[in-house]
């Protein structure tokens, strides 16, 4: 009587956990959805609803590419300059990036409010990338101490 209970109790517990069939049969279900109304929607952008042979028609990269220009466009000024300065934080030096921003700072002085928040994102970026002690070694007054400020937030 005992082995007859031991077996239920292990083929209980094989069904409860979720097997690679399950997990898969999972995924696709929460996907195939999300994948069947992007092909649907680029499908209808393909088909010229005009009759008109002479007018175009949209392709799935144009779709992606006015996706991508909007977005770009949707940018504030000072969120493209913080992209900048952290891509050429990362390919250069921070001291770099700290000369550009106090450079697009005098060109456009709209951006001087923003300069501080900037320079604390390169700050915090810096220690990521470089170490704190090296990190530190880049602080100058960009927008008042700034730099050095994300730099400390950023070690602690």
């Amino acid at each position: 009587m005992k082995h007859s209970a031991n077996h239920s109790t292990t083929q209980r517990t094989s069904r409860g956990r979720g097997g690679p069939a399950r997990r898969i049969g999972r995924s696709l279900a929460l996907v195939l959805p999300v994948v069947m109304v992007l092909s649907g929607t680029l499908a209808v952008t393909r088909v010229n609803w005009s009759g008109n042979p002479s007018d175009s028609v949209l392709t799935a990269s144009d779709v992606s590419a006015a996706h991508q220009s909007s977005k770009k466009a949707a940018q504030a000024p000072q969120d493209v300059l913080r992209d900048q300065l952290l891509t050429e934080l990362q390919e250069k030096d921070p001291g770099a990036a700290l000369t550009h921003l106090q450079a697009a700072v005098n060109g456009k002085p709209s951006l001087a409010r923003h300069c501080s928040s900037i320079a604390r994102a390169l700050g915090r970026a810096a220690v990521r990338i470089y170490g704190p002690s090296r990190a530190q070694s880049y602080a100058r007054p960009v927008c008042d101490t700034a730099f050095a400020s994300g730099v400390l937030a950023a070690r602690g």
